[in-house]
């Protein structure tokens, strides 16, 4: 907020010493100009008591936040460390709870319904068409982010991976939490190769016969793989505006749902059934029973490498035409009990000091803009060691594609069990 504070006292000090040069009599424009100095100047400490007002609402309260629970590392890192500053600065306490998506908006949806005006849940950690799904029956609070004094100073607002979630206008109904981008995952020492096409990505299936799969859709990184395969085939403008009529999107994606088909008699148990979901798979290739793997975790290879869970020859990459990216989200629920305190939560959350945490301990993809950090700011990320078996980032970003609209993602999950599941 200093920014601001600093602006609103330099306008009032322009505005006096226009005043102290004249002749002691205001004439029409410095009255004009002290009137909108003073304007500015009160516009400043507004904003500044509403956000010291928020944090001194939600002293001494507990805010929930509702998330998938199925990465410990990420937990523990939830509990200990930002429940810890959460406690320390503000005096909140944070309660996580652990549950998948579906179940958090059904529950949202059942005490909103009941007018249940102090739900139990708080923050949301959302995206893609579950956002868009509770935006439009006006399940989320909001706008609340440009309120945010981080949000503010660290965030690029024309960014698209803040404007748009899969294509969905955000309007301010949630803020940034991390950002991912889909990698494959192959150990050097049992395949040498690493297929960086969809067309090399076939001879390598050909070459390791059942030993080469992915999750199930709607498995959120299943669904990512096969929508990569679209863009590869297919390419990826025409889907950023196109209309969400399934026989439609049908035509547009047949190439690539036969390429698909074509890789089934390959696949583990010949493509007749799929892992159900990524952590399945993951344990999969930790066991050797598949030769590739894939996450939206752009960097976890070197987690898995450091954890022992993956060989030192175990190398993340991506196809040369790129990998999709995406922004994950946290939102606040419409009759949260208290706003203030998750406000408060999730501006700290993009505070560059937590970020930087996260991208160290957890080797999160930061959602700040580089831009606006200071030099001792920069310096905090540029000092992470991103470990092994990860693609730098300069090149993983270079490499990121956008997100097509969530409506054509519920749909391309329903066309590949109608046209590529078990055929």
């Amino acid at each position: 907020m200093k920014k601001r504070i600093s602006a609103a006292l330099l306008a009032m000090a322009m505005a006096l010493s226009i005043t102290a040069c004249g002749n002691g009599e205001k004439t029409k424009d410095e009255t004009t100009q002290a009137t909108e100095a003073a304007k500015v100047t009160d516009a400043a400490k507004a904003e500044e008591v509403s956000f010291d007002s928020l944090k001194e609402e939600a002293k001494g309260t507990v805010v929930t936040f509702y998330g998938w629970g199925g990465d410990e590392k990420l937990n523990q890192w939830l509990d200990n460390t930002f429940a810890s500053v959460m406690k320390e600065k503000y005096d909140i306490t944070m309660e996580r709870v652990p549950m998948d998506i579906d179940q958090i908006l059904s529950q949202l949806s059942g005490e909103i319904q009941a007018g249940e005006k102090d739900g139990t849940i708080d923050m949301i950690w959302i995206n893609g068409e579950n956002f868009r799904s509770a935006k439009e029956n006006n399940m989320l609070y909001g706008p609340f982010a440009d309120q945010l004094p981080n949000f503010q100073d660290y965030i690029d607002p024309q960014s698209e991976d803040v404007t748009l979630d899969f294509a969905y206008p955000i309007e301010g109904f949630e803020a940034p939490y991390g950002k991912a981008q889909i990698v494959l995952i192959a150990d050097t020492a049992v395949t040498p190769e690493l297929p960086e096409s969809a067309e090399a990505l076939k001879e390598f299936v050909r070459k390791y016969p059942q030993k080469v799969t992915y999750p199930a859709l709607p498995d959120f990184t299943g669904s990512a793989f096969v929508r990569n395969i679209i863009y590869e085939i297919c390419g990826y403008e025409q889907f950023l505006d196109m209309e969400a009529d399934k026989e439609t999107v049908r035509a547009a994606v047949e190439p690539a749902m036969a390429y698909l088909r074509e890789l089934n008699p390959y696949l583990w148990n010949e493509g007749k059934t799929f892992p159900d979901s990524a952590p399945t798979l993951d344990n999969m290739f930790s066991d050797g029973e598949v030769v590739l793997n894939m996450t939206y975790d752009a960097y976890g290879t070197a987690v898995k490498i450091a954890d022992g869970a993956y060989t030192e020859t175990t190398q993340s990459f991506q196809f040369d035409k790129g990998t999709i990216g995406n922004t994950n989200f946290m939102a606040i629920a419409a009759n949260s009990g208290n706003k203030a305190g998750a406000m408060v939560a999730i501006n700290e959350m993009l505070s560059p000091e937590i970020q930087a945490d996260r991208y160290e301990t957890m080797k999160v993809i930061p959602v700040l803009d580089n831009s606006k950090l200071s030099r001792e700011q920069k310096e905090a990320f540029d000092q992470v060691d991103l470990g092994k078996g990860t693609i730098p980032q300069d090149e993983l970003l270079s490499k990121r594609l956008p997100e097509m609209p969530a409506q054509l993602v519920v749909l391309i999950e329903e066309i590949w069990a109608e046209e590529v599941a078990g055929k």
